[in-house]
């Protein structure tokens, strides 16, 4: 018979929701569902969060934890009631490292944003006056890690969030409820950035990258912080799908200095070495003029269906789809002339963009104008879909943290 232990702590339980929201999934929390020393940032909440999604994991899988080993599927969300005016819930992304001990909170999650409001009003963060019987409940969310307002449009039917429905979304293999989410003054408050859209104050620039050699790039904060190169300057078409990078580890070690090289001249880093400790931005992306090809689930995507192709890299590896904040960037891009985002599309001025990623096309609109010499977007609007996959409690060790 084997003897009892007493040495060793048991399990909590912690409340939990894990929800799908785009073309991402990650578990969501209660800030006040969690343990008292993780309701504020600190080494406990990461310890936390990193122990509940299996993370640190020499492996790479993540079989002891929530995550399921991709950059897209690496990620948690903690809400609780807006402490700004004018706002319904306050929402803090991690995005967890899957073979590192650290969370990054350095940026937004764009698709898990489609998720906060349908949680938010399941959980009691917004009004019940601010919910109709039918109809769409209009969600203000205040985005803590960057400082920025999204609006949630979330389908209510007999006073309940509705998630399924008919709106399909490409990287999802089923429809849902569509969740319209509009992203205000999406120029992101950046360090040494000063808040600018262009924090070089050029739409496109010349990056010097050690190994790889000069390259145009567009720096843009809006969104998400996002290097675009064009894809010809890297030797690619813009048609690869995930195998055609992710499996050539001297293309990842490429575009990491890429990455750097760009983090650096974005004032987002002082020093390379920092770039290891902030792998959820700047995001790298590469665009081409339209361009047939087959999607991964197959589908196929004629040149004819887009304005342009994006491909665009997530911890360190080729997103599966595209990043919602990524998406916003890619808008803001495509809606200012002299970038390579908006050359890549045909030029001029445009309010839409439908582009081509690695499971099918996306739409996304932003408006522009340009102001006292600068550009600036108002907003950028796009559509997602979100769904409770499981709630209940999770489980982590009670020295966990």
């Amino acid at each position: 018979m084997l003897a009892m232990n007493s040495t060793f702590p048991s399990q909590i339980k912690i409340p939990a929701t894990y929800m799908r929201g785009g073309t991402s999934k990650g578990v969501f929390f209660k800030l006040t569902d969690l343990p008292e020393a993780a309701q504020v940032p600190g080494p406990a909440r990461d310890k936390l969060l990193l122990r509940m999604i299996g993370s640190p994991d020499p492996y790479g899988k993540q079989i002891d934890g929530m995550g399921a080993a991709t950059s897209s599927t690496s990620k948690t969300v903690i809400l609780a009631k807006s402490t700004q005016p004018e706002h319904d819930v306050d929402y803090l992304f991690g995005q967890v490292s899957i073979d590192k001990p650290f969370v990054d909170w350095s940026g937004n999650c764009g698709n898990l944003s489609a998720a906060v409001g349908p949680f938010a009003i399941a959980h009691g963060l917004v009004h019940p006056s601010r919910v109709p019987v039918n109809g769409t409940a209009v969600v203000r969310i205040w985005q803590a890690n960057i400082s920025k307002t999204i609006i949630a449009h979330v389908p209510i039917r007999d006073g309940e969030v509705q998630e399924t429905g008919d709106f399909e979304l490409d990287g999802v293999a089923f429809p849902a409820a569509e969740v319209q989410l509009e992203f205000i003054d999406p120029a992101a408050e950046e360090p040494g950035a000063e808040g600018a859209m262009f924090p070089t104050g050029n739409p496109v620039d010349e990056l010097d990258v050690p190994g790889v050699g000069k390259l145009k790039a567009t720096m843009i904060n809006a969104g998400i912080p996002t290097i675009f190169v064009n894809a010809a300057d890297i030797g690619y078409t813009g048609t690869e799908l995930q195998d055609a990078i992710n499996g050539d580890p001297a293309a990842l070690a490429r575009f990491e200095q890429l990455r750097t090289a760009g983090a650096l001249r974005m004032g987002l880093i002082k020093t390379p070495e920092e770039a290891q400790k902030r792998q959820h931005t700047p995001k790298i992306a590469f665009v081409s003029k339209p361009k047939d090809y087959s999607a991964s689930s197959g589908k196929a995507v004629r040149a004819s269906d887009v304005d342009l192709l994006v491909r665009a890299m997530s911890m360190g590896k080729l997103h599966h789809a595209m990043m919602g904040t990524a998406a916003v960037a890619i808008g803001a891009a495509a809606a200012i002339p002299g970038t390579l985002v908006n050359a890549a599309a045909g030029g001029g001025a445009r309010q839409a963009v439908r582009f081509g990623h690695p499971s099918g096309t996306l739409r996304v609109g932003a408006e522009a104008a340009l102001e006292n010499g600068e550009w600036v977007v108002k907003k950028a609007v796009m559509s997602r879909s979100a769904r409770v996959l499981m709630e209940g409690v999770v489980r982590i060790p009670g020295d966990a943290f």
